[in-house]
């Protein structure tokens, strides 16, 4: 351990950004955001409060379909709020099931979103019913608090305890993480669900976060080998379990991942995490706060583009930074302990679990939970959840697995998901599997392009190309976002595509399979046709000259056709 104080990286000064001096005079997260809902002349909340209400788990979007004609008649943007449930690991009861649902029905647009960190999203939630969602959120003992903002957010753990022994382990780990790391404010309870917890002789504080939070947000996912379904690598901590003799005896830590990034500015990028080290699982907790407070104390203040701990990481070095975490620790990490992912996708169908009990993993396209005239898919989990013989686990990858089923259940289960034709996935192409989108159009004020209205039509036009190559069965990661912002993980698709303008996207190609290389820019602006004449000659070489069980990403890499980019790294201390 290096005891040497003045070795280490020293904390700069920075000019505070606007958002970080909103965040200083908000008193601890409340800011104006009670006297915004109580405005009845706007169907919109005060600027500075839809920063705040970020830390609340919300949002303000506005339907832009309707933009244009609503400025003609003269009228506001038609403004609704996108509530994101904390869902640790994903794991929900059915009762939680049902209330969300029923949340969907009552106060959103009929549909529920899960996403791509494993938690609830409910759309189209207007503002004068704000607080009655909030409230029925919390009545069925989940919240919204930190879904969203500058602070620690939904931590996510692969779900499927038919994949792993020590799966219901992590997702505890997952939930102590989430509960240790939560705002200690007392302003959800006082706005949202009129408890007011604090007496005129207390006063709030927060002794991890500190006044004005994290000055970006952040991201931690645990996954276990040989599954990287949570896509570690991309969060600002990734925590690879590793198992020997059947039990969980410790964490590799991969620091400063993230996806975003900005057009025209080359100083921001995706970056994967850099694996440091390995820690026992008794003191994992101790070392994920020291990152956090880390990141609190060196994180740029100034400029929330270069906010995330990716840029910290580098600006001081992995190295430097490896001194000042063992510093502040008092102890130092051990070398990286060998693991190998072989994929970063959900698995489906049943999986029998080490206590006999099953676990179903289901398709759902993009995490749209929705009845349509084809198929009724909201209706049969309903179905499903109102049997009260499972529980329902959000995948990282939009997906969902019926958990805890009783051999003596499954045949209940199943019938209701045939009866709808929903969870089908055997009749599913390999690309259709893992496609994943954002949100992007109609309500995300920072898309460019569609992403999850358009990529299933795409899809189908792609998979035409496929069966004539008969690669139909094969499993390609294809990933759309609106913009580069990189909600939906697209610099680790082998086919990436990220929204430029209306109707076109930047192509990116050579992704690794397991989530452990990035993608390349392979070409700009492209429209759909544009998009299909690329990708057509390119699988129909893959068909003819690929080698035994090669991805088409390593393909690509290796006949030359994109150049890698970035590789995970571990970081040894020399």
């Amino acid at each position: 351990m290096n005891k040497d104080q003045n070795n280490l990286p020293q904390p700069e000064s920075w000019t505070p950004s606007e958002v970080e001096t909103i965040k200083l005079k908000s008193n601890y997260l409340r800011g104006s955001i009670e006297e915004s809902l109580n405005d009845e002349l706007t169907g919109a909340i005060a600027a500075d409060d839809t920063q705040l209400i970020k830390f609340h788990g919300s949002y303000q979007q506005s339907d832009r379909d309707l933009d244009d004609e609503r400025k003609q008649s003269k009228l506001e943007p038609l403004y609704s709020f996108m509530i994101r449930a904390r869902v640790p690991a994903g794991i929900a009861s059915t009762e939680q099931w049902i209330a969300m649902d029923n949340l969907a029905n009552s106060y959103g647009n009929n549909t529920l979103k899960l996403t791509t960190r494993q938690a609830f999203q409910l759309h189209g939630v207007v503002k004068k019913n704000l607080r009655q969602t909030m409230k029925g959120i919390n009545d069925a003992l989940l919240d919204s608090i930190a879904a969203c903002g500058d602070v620690n957010r939904n931590v996510m753990s692969t779900s499927n305890e038919g994949l792993s022994l020590v799966v219901g382990e992590l997702a505890d780990f997952a939930n102590t993480i989430s509960e240790h790391l939560l705002p200690k404010t007392t302003a959800y309870h006082e706005i949202w669900l009129n408890k007011k917890l604090i007496t005129e002789e207390q006063q709030d504080e927060e002794p991890i976060y500190g006044k004005t939070y994290l000055p970006r947000k952040f991201k931690i996912a645990i996954a276990v080998p040989p599954y990287n379904d949570t896509d570690v690598f991309a969060n600002d901590i990734g925590l690879i379990a590793i198992v020997e003799n059947s039990k969980l005896i410790g964490y590799n830590f991969a620091v400063g991942g993230g996806m975003g990034k900005t057009y025209g500015m080359p100083e921001t990028y995706p970056r994967l995490a850099d694996v440091i080290g390995f820690v026992r699982k008794e003191k994992a907790l101790s070392v994920i706060e020291e990152i956090v407070k880390i990141q609190r104390d060196f994180g740029n203040r100034n400029n929330r583009k270069q906010a995330r701990l990716k840029y910290t990481l580098d600006r001081i070095g992995s190295e430097s930074f490896i001194k000042l975490l063992e510093f502040r620790l008092g102890f130092d990490l051990e070398p990286a302990k060998d693991y190998k992912f072989t994929s970063n996708g959900d698995v489906f169908g049943w999986k029998k679990a080490a206590n006999g009990l099953w676990f179903l993993g289901l398709f759902i396209e993009h995490g749209r939970v929705k009845d349509t005239d084809e198929l009724k898919l909201k209706q049969a989990l309903r179905e499903v959840a109102e049997l009260k013989v499972c529980d329902f686990r959000l995948t990282g990858n939009q997906g969902l697995v019926l958990g805890k089923v009783a051999t003596a259940d499954k045949r209940k289960i199943q019938e209701i998901l045939s009866r709808y034709y929903a969870g089908e996935y055997q009749k599913i192409s390999g690309l259709r599997k893992h496609a994943i989108a954002c949100v992007a159009l109609n309500t995300c004020t920072m898309a460019f392009a569609e992403a999850e209205r358009y990529l299933p039509d795409l899809v189908s036009k792609i998979e035409l190309i496929l069966a004539k190559n008969n690669l139909s069965t094969d499993d390609f990661l294809i990933r759309m976002t609106g913009c580069p912002n990189g909600c939906g993980r697209p610099f680790l698709g082998e086919i990436g595509l990220v929204g430029r303008a209306p109707g076109k996207y930047n192509l990116y190609l050579g992704a690794g399979f397991s989530g452990d290389r990035l993608n390349t820019l392979y070409k700009e602006m492209l429209s759909e046709e544009e998009i299909l004449g690329c990708l057509e000659p390119l699988l129909q070489q893959y068909s003819k000259e690929r080698q035994a069980k090669e991805r088409f990403g390593d393909f690509l890499i290796r006949k030359e056709i994109v150049e890698p980019a970035q590789s995970v790294s571990i970081i040894k201390k020399g």
